[in-house]
């Protein structure tokens, strides 16, 4: 299993009536995906991340479906809480996902926090070199992402999983 840190999509809003302004703001938009190859995930993908997440984070209450905001990502449950999501990049001809998750902790808490979430103790912080604003999440001897600094303070935090295709094949 191999992940790393993955960067989020972007996705503009609007509002209001609709106007020439606003339509040709959409076929760039359509255009640009069209570029990037990006297509909608399918039941298949959604089911694979799933599984995969379920094994990574320890835990079987993980569930993944298509996110109904935005129907080219995903959103990511434990229970009834939504607590990630997860957006498809598929530029440079190579399709992955990448995992975006806040936690509302500072870093003293971050691993017990992140154990008691997903009832897996096997989940451990480890530093990152000279890197003080990030450190690396892992499941026993898998590396499984980086968790950065949301504000100088340091408390809160973005755990980033980038999952590649081929880490979904097993599935």
């Amino acid at each position: 299993m191999s992940a790393s840190c993955g960067a989020a999509a972007f996705r503009g809003t609007g509002s209001g009536p609709k106007d020439d302004g606003e339509a040709l703001g959409k076929k760039r938009d359509n255009s640009k995906r069209e570029k990037r190859g990006n297509r909608k995930l399918d039941k298949i993908e959604l089911r694979k991340l799933q599984a995969f997440l379920r094994q990574s984070l320890g835990n079987e209450g993980i569930r993944v479906t298509a996110d109904p905001k935005n129907p080219d990502d995903a959103a990511v449950h434990l229970g009834e809480r939504k607590i990630a999501s997860i957006s498809v990049d598929d530029e440079d001809g190579d399709r992955s996902f990448a995992f975006a998750m806040k936690l509302p902790v500072g870093r003293e808490t971050l691993q017990s926090y992140l154990r008691k979430l997903f009832e897996n103790d096997k989940l451990t912080i480890a530093p990152r070199g000279r890197k003080t604003d990030s450190v690396e999440l892992n499941s026993g001897e898998d590396f499984l992402g980086v968790i950065s600094a949301d504000d100088p303070k340091q408390q809160s935090y973005t755990l980033q999983i980038a999952i590649l295709d081929f880490d979904l094949d097993e599935f």
